[in-house]
């Protein structure tokens, strides 16, 4: 079986990894040829273009950045659709919106090939790890046919049903996300603001309801040591918490934790904060308070 891997970036090339160790016979490519170096380098295939890999390739897996990213490769003149095999199954890790992905099948089934809108959960060490939480829509075949792929790359695998499933329940994550880092950074800078010691604040909140794994994650691995190299970037969730509004105002819903959310995200990648980890959600919320979250020495 021939796979490929369209997007090794800091989620991709893992998962590209973790193929290639279970001895998968892996193309890959990528915009920027210098990131996929260290792929090519565990015997890893690279394909000079988006036709050429779809035109040799079983199954497609791609790992991308935004929703245009996304039409782009898939239904591009260069793109999958155009160029892939009746019969290819392509696996999309990236989060996306429903519309998209429901979209993107109904192109590809016309082809005779098959799309699944699969994207993950567990940031780069779960995709290192393998325990990635990947959710699937589609059709039920394709995804009997992908899941010894999928298995490799997460530990909890559900098929929720039809297109754009997948896409629904990770947006829906992604809201929590947005929520929870808001909240917590707000909770963690007022107790600042009034002279708690952080990490006791820290502790208190962690064994009592006030306890989620955002505010440990964002404190723990980010904050307290004012190290903000991404794991899941500002600008990323900044996008999806924006598409999870639009999809709970199609339900129905007022939007209002999740429009602060929003908000709070646009804020901070408009102070330039879009490239770190979405923990630095905190930093503008510090400069208001003129305070910093760290731990004491």
């Amino acid at each position: 079986m021939k796979i490929g891997f369209i997007g090794t970036g800091v989620m991709g090339s893992r998962m590209a990894k973790r193929l290639l160790d279970r001895e998968f016979q892996v193309y890959i490519y990528n915009r920027t040829v210098e990131k996929a170096k260290p792929l090519l380098e565990q015997g890893a295939l690279y394909a000079e273009s988006i036709s050429s890999l779809a035109s040799r390739c079983d199954v497609i897996c791609t790992c991308l950045s935004m929703p245009e990213d996304v039409n782009e490769v898939y239904t591009g003149p260069d793109g999958i659709i155009e160029n892939a095999r009746p019969g290819t199954v392509c696996i999309d890790l990236t989060s996306v919106g429903a519309d998209t992905s429901k979209t993107i099948f109904g192109q590809a089934n016309a082809k005779g090939i098959s799309y699944l809108d699969s994207p993950v959960s567990g940031g780069p060490e779960g995709a290192e790890n393998g325990t990635l939480t990947i959710m699937v829509g589609g059709e039920k075949d394709a995804f009997e046919k992908a899941k010894p792929i999928l298995e490799v790359l997460g530990e909890t695998i559900e098929y929720l049903g039809q297109p754009g499933s997948g896409s629904i329940a990770k947006l829906i994550n992604q809201y929590l996300v947005a929520v929870h880092s808001l909240a917590a950074s707000e909770a963690m800078v007022a107790g600042a603001a009034y002279g708690l010691d952080s990490e006791q604040l820290f502790n208190i909140l962690k064994v009592s309801y006030g306890d989620s794994r955002i505010l440990r994650r964002h404190m723990e691995q980010y904050v307290f040591d004012r190290n903000f190299e991404p794991g899941g970037a500002v600008k990323y969730v900044h996008k999806d918490v924006r598409l999870a509004n639009q999809l709970l105002h199609e339900a129905g819903l007022e939007r209002y934790t999740g429009q602060l959310a929003e908000q709070a995200f646009k804020k901070a990648a408009e102070k330039g904060l879009d490239d770190l980890d979405m923990s630095a959600v905190i930093q503008p919320l510090e400069e208001q308070a003129r305070v910093v979250v760290k731990r004491n020495k």
